[in-house]
């Protein structure tokens, strides 16, 4: 895979996100059965390397080589162990049925992308398992506070919901809050958060 803006900006010093996880995800976190855990749009490690201190297997995909060697060291670093995998998420396959949870952060891609990796997810996970989604709606493209300027890469609970059809929805909400997350992501947004078992 060539090189991506991702890449770029994972060559910054430091950790562009941080190396505290997602609030969001670790206020679901109790929720997940504990088992295997697919991070996708992993970036430099912060979630996966969290969820591998609570005992999870986690295996984190992201495509760009600089943000997951991040996240090999920030791993060693905590004594932990994440399995990692260089993949350009629209050519990314997600076998059925075999992941206790799957998470997706931030996780930005255009509509024609989004919609079949969403649905690869829900497909993805084992009768039981839990989805955790946290994205910039399509609202936070008035504020400066990190996400995409694209609309089509902005999401809408309606669309996600449609998505994510096979889910049964425990939050799915759009709420502002102060996100805290390195320096990519800081200020008050506007944000989706969803939490869905399979059935």
């Amino acid at each position: 895979m060539k090189p991506t803006n991702w890449d770029k900006r994972y060559s910054e010093s430091g950790f562009v996100y941080g190396t505290t996880p997602n609030e969001f995800l670790v206020s679901v976190v109790s929720s997940i059965p504990q088992g295997k855990i697919l991070s996708l749009a992993e970036g430099e490690g912060r979630n996966a390397v969290y969820l591998a201190s609570k005992g999870y297997q986690v295996t984190g995909v992201d495509g760009s080589e600089v943000g997951l060697r991040k996240a090999a060291e920030l791993a060693a670093e905590r004594g932990v162990y994440i399995s990692l995998i260089h993949a350009d998420l629209s050519q990314f396959e997600i076998e059925p049925e075999q992941w206790d949870g799957i998470i997706a952060c931030y996780c930005h891609l255009p509509s024609a992308l989004r919609a079949p990796l969403h649905q690869a997810a829900v497909r993805g996970l084992k009768p039981g398992g839990v989805f955790v989604l946290e994205a910039f709606s399509k609202e936070q493209l008035a504020n400066d506070t990190g996400g995409p300027k694209s609309l089509d890469m902005l999401m809408s609970l309606d669309e996600l919901k449609l998505e994510l059809a096979g889910l049964d929805f425990v939050c799915a909400v759009q709420a502002d809050r102060n996100v805290r997350e390195g320096r990519g992501h800081t200020g008050q947004a506007s944000v989706i958060q969803i939490m869905g078992i399979k059935s």
